[in-house]
């Protein structure tokens, strides 16, 4: 085989590649949009510590360069400490149950 027909065999491989992609992509993002919309929780729903992690980084992004790597470490401490709290009254919770 000549050496110009591997390359055109090649470039017609990647075309090929490149469509087989973008179709299999946008059915993808269809589907995850589908996935999205049904697992959506209600606006109702919505808790307020998602408000307070808005506020938090809003008032992150207020402070000044040289205290934002502190406040990044404070807010991030806070929010494990939460998650910790919330860990430990299911784990009473669920001891109380048995």
């Amino acid at each position: 085989m000549e050496m110009k027909h591997l390359i055109i065999f090649a470039l017609a491989g990647f075309v090929i590649l490149i469509g087989f992609n973008m179709m299999n992509g946008s059915r993808d993002e269809e589907n995850r949009t589908a996935v999205v919309d049904t697992n959506a929780p209600a606006p109702a729903a919505v808790s307020t510590d998602a408000t307070k992690q808005s506020a938090g980084s809003e008032s992150i992004a207020n402070q000044p360069l040289g205290q934002q790597p502190k406040a990044i470490l404070d807010n991030a401490t806070s929010k494990i400490d939460q998650a910790q709290q919330a860990d430990k009254e299911r784990l009473d919770q669920m001891s109380n149950a048995q």
